[in-house]
């Protein structure tokens, strides 16, 4: 009960620090989805009465899941497979909604994939945040991995930054995350056509 009364303290005071630290956790094994970080985030900076930048909101919730998804890939990096199975099977592991099905689902991604699967994964539902744990099995390099990382997230970001900023117009603060959550399919569509369409971009580079 502490710590959701934490996190709702972090929502109710969101500033550029609890951003960073609420999407850190987002993109961490514990499951908080960034629909209600950064949404709201960008809300109020759209309504005038705060000192939250859009911009700056999409950047320090990028920085977060970085930090996220750097602590899942050092823990997959130095414990390896059989540890992180063993967590996955364990009563925490369940209570942080992971099991053994979803880390074989994105180890599977990541190596029908390869690096780009890191990129791609930050924007699929359900993988965005295991996709790190594969890359560091997989001991990928980490320059790589922020890169990928830093794109996939910020393109996630971004999109639900968008929302929440247009949203400020057309829907009451009391009714905001309702209207998220409603759509919070068709924004994880969105951000997977984007992430297919860049991917598709650097192909064809490649290949040019």
């Amino acid at each position: 009960m502490e710590s959701v009364a934490f996190i709702q303290w972090c929502l109710d005071h969101l500033n550029y620090w609890t951003i960073t630290l609420l999407m850190a956790i987002e993109s961490s094994f514990i499951p908080f989805p960034s629909e209600v970080v950064v949404p709201p985030a960008a809300y109020k900076a759209a309504s005038g009465n705060s000192d939250l930048n859009v911009y700056l909101v999409v950047l320090f919730a990028t920085l977060g899941a970085n930090i996220g998804a750097v602590i899942n890939y050092y823990l997959a990096y130095f414990v390896g497979r059989p540890i992180v199975y063993k967590f996955a099977n364990s009563r925490f592991g369940h209570m942080c909604l992971i099991d053994e099905a979803k880390v074989k689902n994105a180890e599977a991604y990541f190596d029908k994939h390869g690096a780009l699967s890191t990129f791609v994964g930050r924007l699929i539902p359900a993988v965005r945040q295991l996709i790190s744990i594969p890359a560091g099995l997989a001991k990928m390099k980490l320059s790589t991995f922020l890169i990928y990382t830093t794109l996939g997230a910020g393109i996630w970001n971004a999109t639900l930054a968008a929302i929440g900023y247009y949203l400020q117009s057309v829907v009451p603060e009391d009714q905001l995350m309702a209207t998220v959550t409603e759509y919070s399919h068709e924004i994880g569509y969105v951000c997977i056509g984007l992430g297919v369409l860049i991917v598709a971009y650097l192909i064809y580079k490649g290949r040019k």
